[in-house]
C-alpha cells in the first residue's frame, strides 16, 4: 500500500516540477528540459528527478547546474502546491535512457542492413 502512495506522490511531483521549470524558473542556463521520471523513497524524504535535456553535453551540464542552484526555490514551490508534511529533497539526474534507446535502435538497423547485403 505504501508503494502505491510513493508512486502517486512521484507522479504529482513530476507534473508540478514540469510546470515550475517551464514557467517559473528564470535561470538562463536552463535550456529545454523535460522531466522524464521521479523516484521517491518510501519515507518521502528524497526524490530523484530524472531529466532529459535537449542539446550537447555542455548544455546538459549547464542545465543541471542551473536546476541544482534553483533546487531550494523548486522545493519551496512544491511544498506550496503539494500538501505533504515534509517536502522531499530533490536530487537531479540526467536521464540517458532516450539516447541509449536511439543508439540501440541504430545498431539494430545497421545489423539488419548488413544482413540484407
Amino acid at each position: 500500500m505504501a508503494k502505491n502512495r510513493t508512486g502517486r506522490v512521484g507522479e504529482q511531483i513530476k507534473k508540478e516540477l514540469s510546470v515550475l521549470i517551464q514557467n517559473e524558473v528564470k535561470d538562463p542556463r536552463i535550456g529545454f528540459v523535460t522531466v522524464t521520471g521521479v523516484d521517491v523513497t518510501s519515507d518521502l524524504s528524497q526524490a530523484k528527478v530524472y531529466l532529459s535535456v535537449f542539446g550537447d553535453e555542455e548544455a546538459k551540464s549547464a542545465s543541471l547546474k542551473g536546476l541544482e542552484k534553483a533546487g531550494g526555490f523548486l522545493r519551496t514551490e512544491l511544498g506550496k502546491r503539494i500538501r505533504l508534511r515534509h517536502t522531499p529533497e530533490l536530487i537531479f539526474k540526467i536521464d540517458e535512457s532516450i539516447a541509449y534507446g536511439s543508439r540501440i535502435e541504430k545498431l539494430l538497423g545497421d545489423i539488419s542492413h548488413e544482413e540484407e547485403n
